[in-house]
């Protein structure tokens, strides 16, 4: 999508290949509702809405979120996510409760 304000015209069409600026991108159900101001003329392509073919971002992308994905949770051990600290240390002593 994009605006050409000397024509007050809304121009949607398919995704672009590659990046301009100011051009949006917009999902399908947001193409089809679009609306313009008052007074200004709405362009759209006619025909289907087709997803742009996948670039290298798509794929680098992708292979992130299987590695973030395979990465062993680490575990907390039990006993230092709750201390029961006993004993004395320095001047203060500590008592454990019960």
């Amino acid at each position: 999508m994009t605006y050409v304000y000397v024509e007050s015209t809304a121009v949607v069409g398919p995704l672009a290949a590659y990046p301009e600026p100011h051009t949006y991108d917009l999902c399908e159900l947001h193409a089809r509702g679009l609306t313009a101001p008052r007074g200004w003329e709405v362009v759209r392509h006619e025909g289907e809405f087709q997803a742009p073919p996948p670039t290298t971002d798509d794929l680098v992308a992708l292979a992130e979120a299987v590695r973030e994905a395979g990465r062993p949770i680490p575990r907390q051990d039990e006993s230092a996510a709750d201390p029961q600290p006993t004993g004395r240390r320095g001047h203060l002593r500590v008592i454990p409760p019960g």
